[in-house]
C-alpha cells in the first residue's frame, strides 16, 4: 500500500473510532456539547469548514481515481494475455488494490460526512434538552405559583363567606335592635299616657279636698 492510501486508511480507522466514540450510550449529549464548545475545538473549528472542504475534495478526488484504476484493469478481456500468464496475476493483483483503494475512500468519504452531521446533531440534542430543563423549570416554576394562587384564593373566599357571615349577624342585629328600639319606643309612649292619665286623676282628686278646706 503506497503511503498516501495508508494515510486515507489511518484516516478512516480514527473515523470509524470517533464515530464509535459519539455512539457510546454513557457519554450524555451534554458532555458532548461541553466538549464541542471548549476553546481547543473551538480553535479547530475555526479553521473546520476550510479543512472539512479540503479533505472531502481529496476524498473524492482519490475516490475517482481508485474507479479509473478499476476501469482500466477491468478490460482485460479485450488484452490478448495468452502467452504471458503472469501478466493476468499482475493485473488482477492491480485491480484488486484498486478495488481495495475505492472502498477506503468510499467508506472515508462516508464517514466524514456522518461525523460532521453527528456532531451537529448531538450539538442540537445538548440544545434541546437544555430547552427542555428550562420549560420544566418554567413549568414547574408556573405550577407552584398557580397552586399558591388557588390557596391564596381559597383563603380569600373563606373570609369572604365569614364577612357574609358576619354581614348577616349584623344585619339580624341590626333588624333585633331596631325592633327593640321600637318596642321601647311603643313602651315609653305608652308609660307617658299612663303617667298623664295618673296626673289627671291625682289632679282630680286633690281639687275636692281643696273645695273641703274652704
Amino acid at each position: 500500500m503506497s503511503l498516501q492510501w495508508t494515510a486515507v486508511a489511518t484516516f478512516l480507522y480514527a473515523e470509524v473510532f470517533a464515530v464509535l466514540l459519539l455512539c457510546v450510550p454513557f457519554i450524555s449529549p451534554k458532555r458532548w456539547s461541553k466538549f464541542f464548545k471548549s476553546r481547543l475545538v473551538t480553535v479547530i473549528t475555526t479553521y473546520g469548514n476550510t479543512a472539512f472542504i479540503v479533505i472531502i475534495c481529496i476524498l473524492v478526488f482519490l475516490l475517482v481515481d481508485a474507479f479509473r484504476e478499476i476501469r482500466k484493469y477491468s478490460l482485460t478481456e479485450k488484452v490478448d494475455l495468452s502467452n504471458n500468464p503472469v501478466a493476468v496475476e499482475h493485473i488482477h493483483m492491480k485491480l484488486f488494490r484498486a478495488q481495495r483503494n475505492e472502498y477506503i475512500a468510499g467508506f472515508a468519504l462516508l464517514l466524514c460526512l456522518l461525523l460532521r452531521r453527528l456532531a451537529t446533531l448531538l450539538s442540537q440534542q445538548a440544545t434541546l434538552m437544555a430547552s427542555n430543563e428550562a420549560f420544566k423549570k418554567q413549568a414547574e416554576g408556573a405550577n407552584d405559583a398557580a397552586k399558591k394562587y388557588m390557596e391564596e384564593n381559597e383563603k380569600l373566599q373563606e373570609v369572604r363567606e365569614l364577612c357574609d357571615f358576619e354581614k348577616a349577624l349584623l344585619k339580624i342585629d341590626v333588624k333585633a335592635m331596631k325592633k327593640q328600639a321600637e318596642n321601647l319606643t311603643v313602651e315609653y309612649d305608652r308609660l307617658l299616657e299612663e303617667h298623664g292619665r295618673l296626673q289627671v286623676r291625682a289632679h282630680a282628686c286633690d281639687t275636692p279636698d281643696l273645695k273641703k278646706d274652704e
